[in-house]
């Protein structure tokens, strides 16, 4: 396994964007909250630690992983995004292999969603979706021993509203 005994979420500061004048929206899937919290928990901090504002993270939750690619779409229509109060999005969700075929449903559903919604739209989507076989997989990945993929997924965060910044 490609993840084995690394922790990923760790970043270098001066190699990131300061992002005090950037605002970013999050859309938190609310199924296997144990994991979303804390993949939420990871971008949250990560993005304060580099200089985002709390007032300028907004939070809205979808019932599941199926529904982001909706709540980041209407996120991207909003009045936080008409107003240019939105500099990128980010969705977390958590789906877990199970006995039948709906896992490759939702992640080949939300996945396809995310990237049309990358492709079709100004602000960029950052797609914090696990994937896994096990809860424990989810676990390790949102907060234990390979780090935090929320953490990781705001780092991307800030780097593509730079990009955003610098390409307009």
């Amino acid at each position: 396994m490609a993840t084995a005994n690394h922790n990923l979420s760790n970043y270098d500061k001066a190699t990131i964007p300061n992002a005090k004048d950037f605002r970013f929206g999050i859309v938190v899937s609310e199924w296997n909250d144990k994991i979303t919290e804390g993949l939420w928990q990871g971008a949250f901090d990560a993005l304060l630690d580099c200089g985002a504002l709390k007032e300028n993270i907004v939070r809205w939750n979808v019932p599941g992983t199926f529904e982001l690619t909706y709540g980041a779409a209407r996120m991207s229509k909003s009045v936080y995004a008409e107003s240019g109060m939105l500099d990128a999005i980010i969705v977390i969700g958590c789906v877990i292999q199970g006995e039948t075929k709906h896992f490759d449903f939702v992640c080949e559903g939300v996945t396809q969603g995310i990237k049309d919604l990358n492709l079709s739209g100004d602000i960029p989507v950052i797609f914090c979706v696990l994937t896994d076989n096990t809860m424990q997989q989810s676990i390790d990945r949102s907060g234990g021993k390979h780090g935090n993929k929320g953490t990781e997924a705001a780092i991307a965060a800030i780097k593509m509203a730079q990009l955003r910044k610098e390409t307009k």
